[in-house]
C-alpha cells in the first residue's frame, strides 16, 4: 500500500488531499480510500487525476494581416495529459488569416484528440 498527497485545485479551498493507493491483482493501481477533503468535489476529481489526468491547454497561434500578431486559443475540451505536447506541437505549427473571431475553430482534433483548437480572441483585418 502506498499514499499520494494532492492538493485539490476544483473550489477555492485548496484541500490537501491524501490517497491510499494499493496494487490489484492485475498489476493496475487501485484507489483504497481518499481523506482530507471538505466538499464533495475533491475525491471525484482526486481519482481523475490519479487515474486519467486531463488538462485545458491554453496558447497562442500566429495571425496573418491581423490587427494583432497572435491571437489567443484553448481546447474547447481537456485533453489527456500525455497528449499535451503532440497537442502543443500543432498550435506552434499553425497559422491564420485575420479575421478571428471568438469561439472560432482553428484547429480540428490536434493530434487525434476529440477536442478543438478555439480562439479565444477576435483579431480584425488589417
Amino acid at each position: 500500500m502506498s499514499k499520494k498527497e494532492l492538493t485539490c485545485i476544483v473550489c477555492p479551498n485548496g484541500c490537501q488531499l491524501e490517497a491510499m493507493l494499493e496494487n490489484s491483482d492485475s498489476g493496475s493501481l487501485q484507489i483504497t480510500e481518499i481523506t482530507g477533503h471538505l466538499c464533495e468535489k475533491g475525491p471525484e476529481w482526486a481519482e481523475q487525476e490519479l487515474t486519467h489526468p486531463v488538462r485545458t491547454v491554453i496558447s497562442n497561434i500566429l495571425v496573418e494581416s491581423g490587427d494583432l500578431p497572435l491571437v489567443s486559443v484553448r481546447t474547447d475540451a481537456p485533453v489527456p495529459r500525455n497528449m499535451i505536447f503532440d497537442v502543443m506541437k500543432e498550435i506552434k505549427a499553425a497559422k491564420t488569416k485575420a479575421p478571428v473571431a471568438i469561439g472560432q475553430i482553428l484547429i480540428k482534433h490536434p493530434a487525434g484528440t476529440g477536442c478543438n483548437i478555439i480562439a479565444t480572441k477576435n483579431v480584425r483585418n488589417v
